[in-house]
């Protein structure tokens, strides 16, 4: 069964070779279309392809002849084969993703089965290798298969609970009265407020904050979660930390690495890669350097790691609650809590429990879904 990127690229230089003009933007956006909308027919699979393959209504008939070519789907126009000038003509017989049982052109256009089976043949998913690496844990994938990943969870958003912000929108039924508006309305009615103008405080989405714990035990899952944070730190304007014997902010760094070498400057930028945890040390040190200038002050903090910690288990009790003070919601993401058998045995875990509004796992994609569900979700008492 073809992957993704093969069936894309197979049917995207069909169609370059049938004169439509298909550039490397549109085949990338046929593959996330087929990721996001998973077509299970052959019609929903041309619906999808025609969206966004095709710019123009003359490439609709070589588009067709090219989709029965490969597919042998149903089309809206039959397109008579074997006549000088087909653009479909030259196509070789069989490419990859051609659909088992589909139908075949014949001299008439009308077409036949191959195997007598029904028009609507069912196509096999290109994303059904993504839905097999969604379930299994980021530890156990190669850096090739995280790479295949990286476009989904792109897609995925970060959303954060909503503050009152300290501008305001005219709104009818406000409860406060803007008295400047209702003033300057005053004058075309000499001087009479006929009309009392009112305001509601705008909203915003609180900031974010994400502590990533790069060190030997949580490497594997720090390369994943590092591509979800790059999303993160462009689009949300998240603040990204590492940490392992020292705090390094990457949030410059992502935001102007491009989605290819963003780890590799990640892990330029944070020398202590794979080494011990200091994690109440590191911590400290943010509430110091970030922490008190602002930046947790009503932010949703997320904590990734898995709680192993050289340091003295008191010390990490002291400053994770010195920042369940001061932040809007603390989640620490560990994913050995995936287990069954997970207990918060370890000392630093431990420690860090009474002071977190949630824990969650996001050790595979699929889990990721509860990450930014608990990410929206409001606060609750500890």
């Amino acid at each position: 069964m073809p992957d993704l990127p093969e069936l894309a690229a197979s049917f995207t230089a069909a169609l370059h070779g049938a004169g439509i003009e298909v550039g490397p933007d549109r085949t990338r956006g046929f593959a996330r279309a087929l990721t996001l909308l998973a077509p299970s027919t052959t019609r929903e699979l041309r619906h999808c392809a025609l969206a966004t393959l095709v710019s123009d209504p003359e490439q609709i008939e070589p588009f067709d002849a090219v989709f029965r070519e490969v597919f042998g789907g149903p089309a809206d126009r039959d397109v008579q084969r074997g006549q000088p000038g087909d653009p479909a003509r030259s196509l070789p017989r069989t490419l990859p993703g051609r659909v088992p049982g589909a139908r075949e052109a014949t001299a008439d256009g009308r077409g036949r089965e191959a195997d007598a089976r029904p028009r609507e043949a069912t196509v096999p998913l290109a994303a059904s290798p993504l839905d097999r690496l969604a379930s299994r844990d980021f530890a156990d994938l190669s850096a090739e298969e995280l790479a295949r990943l990286s476009e989904v969870m792109r897609t995925l958003v970060l959303r954060t609970p909503t503050r009152p912000s300290r501008r305001h929108r005219t709104a009818h039924h406000g409860a406060r009265i803007d008295v400047r508006r209702t003033l300057s309305d005053s004058r075309r009615t000499g001087g009479h407020p006929l009309r009392l103008r009112r305001f509601v405080p705008r909203t915003r989405p609180r900031d974010l904050v994400v502590l990533c714990d790069i060190s030997g035990s949580m490497e594997p899952y720090a390369r994943a979660m590092l591509q979800l944070l790059y999303c993160a730190a462009r689009a949300t304007r998240a603040e990204v930390f590492t940490f392992a014997t020292r705090l390094t902010r990457l949030t410059p760094v992502l935001r102007r690495a491009g989605p290819d070498d963003a780890l590799a400057r990640a892990g330029r930028a944070a020398p202590d890669w794979s080494g011990g945890t200091r994690i109440a040390e590191c911590l400290a040190e943010f509430n110091e350097r970030f922490g008190r200038r602002g930046m947790a002050y009503g932010a949703v903090v997320a904590i990734v790691s898995d709680g192993w910690d050289t340091g003295p288990p008191a010390d990490l009790a002291t400053h994770m609650a010195r920042l369940s003070r001061v932040a809007y919601r603390v989640v620490w993401v560990n994913p050995r809590t995936a287990s069954p058998r997970y207990r918060p045995l370890v000392a630093g875990m431990a420690a860090a429990l009474p002071y977190c509004d949630a824990v969650v796992s996001a050790h595979n994609l699929a889990a990721l879904d509860d990450f930014t569900a608990t990410l929206s979700a409001p606060r609750r008492r500890r």
